[in-house]
């Protein structure tokens, strides 16, 4: 079988830092799932984009029997390591596999989620899956965890100097709210349409908020070893010099929306 075709960052590049750095989603989104009846113990669960299998563990480690798809061998490999050290290897498989030809059956599913991933999708396509693929009472769910850049604050200072060593980076400045994906769930069909959130302070030491840069679409997803080492230096000088503190608060904002099949 042929290997699925990334577009975008290749996030095999920086899988090792992804892993150790990147936080998962905080508990509350699991608490939001829960009153919102989307997520339940024995419900089958499709994680789309799942990278190293953050959101596909926190649903694994709450019953639900998890497949998670990437088409990234590093961070399908990642996943299944974090699963089998927590103990979740039985509810959270990973493989290779894109979200636009997932290569299940149709009717499978009661959850499609699909966490921090959805902009990297077509999604027309990727929501027209996602119909297929459920069963009939179904969710395709879309979550995202933004830090939010507020000048002056961490986000902000790092945003700039991520444009510095790479001008090509266009994702900064953003506000944690994707108003257009209540368009792509209704296009392909979904009812009742759902959205919700809050703000979330995540702590971060100076060395891990320097380890999720670099596993971020602007630096190890698109930059070479060499560049990506000049720019954790510089980071780590703003860091001394301007956000001494450890650890560091991060302002992130959780945004979920939600459709029913």
């Amino acid at each position: 079988m042929s290997r699925p075709q990334m577009s975008g960052p290749d996030w095999s590049l920086t899988s090792a830092d992804y892993a150790r750095h990147r936080q998962g989603f905080p508990d509350g989104l699991y608490d939001l799932l829960t009153h919102h009846r989307l997520l339940r113990p024995g419900m089958t669960a499709l994680d789309l984009g799942t990278g190293t299998g953050a959101l596909a563990r926190g649903l694994a480690a709450r019953g639900a029997d998890v497949l998670g798809l990437d088409p990234a061998p590093g961070q399908v490999a990642a996943a299944t390591r974090l699963a089998q050290d927590q103990g979740l290897a039985g509810r959270a498989r990973f493989a290779e596999g894109l979200a636009e030809r997932t290569d299940q059956p149709a009717g499978t599913f009661d959850l499609v989620a699909a966490g921090q991933a959805w902009h990297w999708f077509d999604r027309g396509l990727a929501a027209a899956e996602a119909m297929r693929v459920l069963r009939p009472g179904g969710a395709l769910l879309i979550c995202h965890y933004d830090w939010i850049p507020l000048p002056g604050n961490v986000a902000h200072a790092t945003e700039w100097l991520i444009e510095a060593h790479n001008p090509h980076w266009r994702m900064g400045r953003g506000t944690g709210f994707y108003p257009a994906w209540a368009t792509d769930l209704a296009l392909a069909g979904f009812r009742d349409i759902g959205f919700a959130g809050f703000d979330h302070a995540a702590r971060y030491s100076r060395e891990d908020w320097r380890g999720r840069i670099r596993a971020s679409a602007g630096i190890g997803g698109a930059l070479d070893g060499p560049a990506v080492a000049r720019f954790d230096a510089e980071l780590a000088a703003m860091l001394d010099s301007r956000f001494p503190a450890d650890p560091l608060l991060v302002p992130h904002r959780v945004f979920a929306i939600w459709g029913w099949r």
